[in-house]
């Protein structure tokens, strides 16, 4: 039944009048999946229009429910608009009583916990009311219980209140970052199928300032855009998957923000990294380590005339020559080498894409719940049976050698499936960051051809928002211990047994040691870290204010926050830094294996000598007739792989020998000898 209540004003005498709070009635919510109006008829007013000088400052609720997350509550203009008050908020808790919806207040109604009382920040801001439109006509609260047939209430009263105090949007001039306005055409982003409407970028290029008002774009044309996320869904914040395309709604490869041309791309919001770097800082050090992360811009985002924030543009992870750079499958590759690659795999949530694959082999050394693999390229719903068979077949492989007792065998063993390399440079970065979500979620495999070098690759990086010690659970802002080492065992994901058991092959542990070492003078190093975060903290100074005006969130709780709460952006951005300064030293002195880079033995015997060090396109070779037994000689680069290798029978007392090295680009290296008792490592550098 549909109530209705009429308020006649008889008192606006000018636009400067004092605020005046018309109220509503309430009624049963119905628990039949139905919504239902409450409206407040508003007539004879004799404003025209509300903006920024008069117009809507709050909407107040009292409502009982047994179930307050069953409740989508909005608020209905007369030009028919809608605002997002509250959507699926307070759990299991119940009511909202004397609940006001302010966008001055301090926090948000999705930080909240029921029972709701007091101010809160709506999900949606009132200020979209004040924009022109006449105040005269039906103002409607609606309610819709999104669970029926389980939990009644009823909503008490309501009341909307307008005066000189209105909410009112930023006012977003220009900015050193680039500038994305999207407009949606009336239509409302939604979360599952994309809706088609228009994006500009304004791009101005390095030093030079981006206005809103400029009239010259880098891009101009049709997108396909939709939410995007899992838990990320909840905040009021929401994040963006965008899809250029041409004006029939067909995908179109463009260049945007000077990355390589392709056709799918993420705007992260970064709601609960308050520093907004996370993300960037982690794909950037796995392009440096020398390894496929998404290409990332700091952009600030305007959507329908409304400012929205700063924003992470980025690469989607995909094949792609410039992405993840693995060939193309089609329904054609069904035997031979074009069987054999390229696919991507990833171990992650069900929702979005995901849900199809298989369950491992084998349970992680947790003891929890078994993981489980599914298919992201060739898409669940492309790949074929046989190329299914060919991949599931080629990791149960790759686990069925890592259980077995000669899983270190460097012929046979876990390196004739398993890419060294991306294993320990993947490790290496989950470990820095101490990503609760490492290994477990968000985590993605991918293998080429075999004329292509046809391994199995740990990777690319992905989705780094509450690492680098921004969880407050699984022990995530504790800079001591191992991600690896999970051991919650209640949580339906857990990562595979793979870490633990590679970590067992000492040569596996060594280089992992001899990679750190080898990453802490350079692109890991303490100095190298500080000064990435401090440059993304200059570039993001100015546009921080705003984001944080808008979404003013600085000292309170989003999840998962640890706590202390900084209060101000320079405190979150120190956090981080100490942070970082303590979980490296604690990896310093924790990092498993041996890096043996002296070529001396434990009597402080030289056993291993090069000459000369830095050489140049020559290496001499000797070590000490002391070291006996039949010995195995290897040269790696400082990602564990192997460029050379030699052996001689133990009737050799003394190693000498002069390698060609001209093929080797300059960098550095490791020599390393092994007599299946001892290794010795010396470090050389090739100029």
């Amino acid at each position: 039944m549909q109530l209705l209540t009429k308020i006649f004003i008889l008192l606006f005498l000018s636009i400067t009048v004092s605020a005046q709070t018309f109220n509503g009635f309430g009624g049963a919510i119905p628990d039949d999946g139905t919504s239902i109006q409450f409206p407040i008829t508003l007539s004879g007013l004799p404003l025209s229009a509300l903006d920024t000088s008069y117009g809507v400052e709050s909407v107040c609720i009292n409502l009982t429910h047994t179930y307050d997350s069953d409740l989508d509550i909005w608020l209905i203009c007369p030009d028919n608009s809608f605002i997002e008050l509250s959507t699926g908020n307070g759990g299991g808790g119940q009511n909202y009583t004397n609940t006001c919806f302010k966008d001055t207040a301090i926090s948000f109604i999705s930080s909240g916990t029921a029972p709701f009382t007091g101010d809160y920040i709506p999900e949606s801001f009132l200020y979209h009311a004040n924009n022109g439109q006449n105040p005269n006509g039906d103002w409607k609260l609606l309610i819709h219980d999104t669970y029926p047939f389980s939990d009644a209430g009823n909503l008490i009263s309501w009341s909307i209140t307008f005066g000189n105090h209105p909410a009112h949007p930023l006012v977003f001039t220009s900015s050193n970052l680039p500038i994305l306005k999207i407009n949606t055409n009336g239509q409302s982003i939604g979360d599952t199928l994309k809706i088609f409407c228009s994006m500009k970028i304004i791009d101005n290029g390095n030093g030079i300032r981006n206005y809103v008002t400029d009239s010259v774009f880098t891009f101009n044309d049709s997108i396909g855009i939709a939410i995007r996320g899992s838990s990320s869904q909840t905040f009021p914040k929401k994040s963006f998957s965008v899809e250029t395309i041409d004006s029939t709604g067909v995908s179109k490869n463009v260049s945007l923000l000077r990355m390589p041309s392709e056709n799918d791309w993420i705007l992260n919001a970064s709601y609960t990294d308050k520093t907004f770097m996370r993300n960037v800082l982690t794909c950037q050090l796995a392009r440096e380590m020398g390894n496929y992360g998404s290409r990332t811009r700091f952009v600030e985002l305007i959507v329908n005339d409304q400012y929205q924030g700063i924003y992470v543009f980025m690469e989607k992870i995909k094949r792609d020559a410039n992405r993840v750079n693995i060939s193309k499958m089609t329904t054609a590759d069904t035997t031979g080498d074009a069987l054999t690659g390229g696919y991507i795999l990833k171990i992650d949530k069900f929702t979005g894409t995901g849900g199809i694959g298989w369950t491992t082999l084998y349970p992680p050394t947790s003891g929890g719940a078994i993981p489980f693999i599914q298919y992201d390229y060739p898409k669940a719903t492309d790949i074929l049976p046989v190329q299914e068979n060919y991949i599931h077949t080629y990791v149960d492989s790759f686990e069925n050698v890592l259980v077995s007792s000669q899983f270190a065998d460097p012929v046979n063993g876990y390196a004739k499936y398993l890419d060294v390399s991306s294993a320990i440079d993947y490790f290496l970065i989950n470990e820095l960051s101490k990503n609760v979500d490492g290994y477990r979620l968000s985590s993605y495999l991918y293998k080429k051809k075999d004329s292509k070098g046809g391994k199995l690759h740990v990777g690319p990086v992905w989705d780094y928002d509450i690492a680098w010690g921004n969880a407050n659970y699984y022990n995530g802002n504790i800079t001591s211990g191992w991600a690896y080492q999970f051991n919650f065992i209640n949580d339906p994901f857990q990562p595979p047994f793979w870490w633990s058991r590679l970590l067992q092959d000492t040569t596996y542990s060594n280089a992992v040691r001899c990679r750190w070492e080898s990453l802490r003078t350079t692109i890991l190093s303490t100095t190298n870290l500080f000064a990435k975060v401090d440059s993304m903290a200059l570039e993001l100074n100015e546009s921080q204010q705003r984001n944080f005006t808008i979404w003013p969130i600085l000292g309170q709780y989003i999840w998962p926050n640890p706590t202390p709460l900084p209060p101000d952006y320079p405190g979150v951005v120190t956090e981080m830094k100490n942070w970082i300064s303590n979980r490296t030293s604690w990896l310093d002195a924790n990092i498993p294996g041996v890096c043996r880079t002296t070529g001396i033995n434990e009597n402080n015997e030289t056993i291993l000598n090069t000459s000369p060090n830095p050489i140049s396109d020559e290496l001499k070779i000797t070590f000490s007739n002391s070291y006996r037994g039949n010995i195995n000689l290897q040269i790696f680069n400082t990602l564990g792989e192997e460029l050379l290798q030699s052996s001689m029978s133990k009737s050799q007392q003394v190693f000498n020998q002069k390698i060609n090295l001209a093929q080797l680009k300059a960098g550095v290296y490791f020599v390393k000898i092994n007599n299946g008792t001892n290794v010795s490592t010396k470090k050389i550098i090739k100029q």
